[in-house]
C-alpha cells in the first residue's frame, strides 16, 4: 500500500509539475489537494498513520538498544542519553492538530 501511494503522489507531483495545462488547470488540482489535506477522515488516517510509525520505532528502538547496548562507545551513548534528556519523555509534536 505503501508504495502505491508514494507512486501516486509521484504520479500527481509530475503532472503537475511537468503539464502544459496552464493555470487554471494547476489551480484546479491545488483547490483539489486542499479539500482532500483539510478532510478530517484523512487528517485521522495521517494521524493513526503517525502514531503507530511512533509505536513501532519505539518498539524497533528496544531491541535495537537491547542488542547493542554495551557495544557502543561511550561517547555516542552518553550522546544519545544527553539528547533524550533534553528532550524529555512528554513532549509529543508529531501527528498533532487541532481537528
Amino acid at each position: 500500500m505503501r508504495y502505491r501511494l508514494t507512486f501516486i503522489a509521484g504520479l500527481a507531483t509530475g503532472y503537475v509539475l511537468g503539464a502544459r495545462a496552464g493555470r487554471e488547470r494547476y489551480e484546479q488540482l491545488r483547490k483539489a489537494a486542499q479539500r482532500v489535506s483539510r478532510n478530517p477522515a484523512v487528517r485521522n488516517t495521517a494521524e493513526s498513520a503517525a502514531l503507530t510509525g511512533r509505536e513501532a520505532a519505539s518498539k524497533a528502538f528496544g531491541t535495537v538498544s537491547a542488542k547493542v547496548g554495551d557495544r557502543l562507545p561511550a561517547s555516542v551513548t552518553d550522546r544519545v542519553r544527553s539528547l533524550r534528556d533534553q528532550r524529555g519523555s512528554d513532549e509529543d509534536d508529531w501527528g498533532t492538530s487541532n481537528t
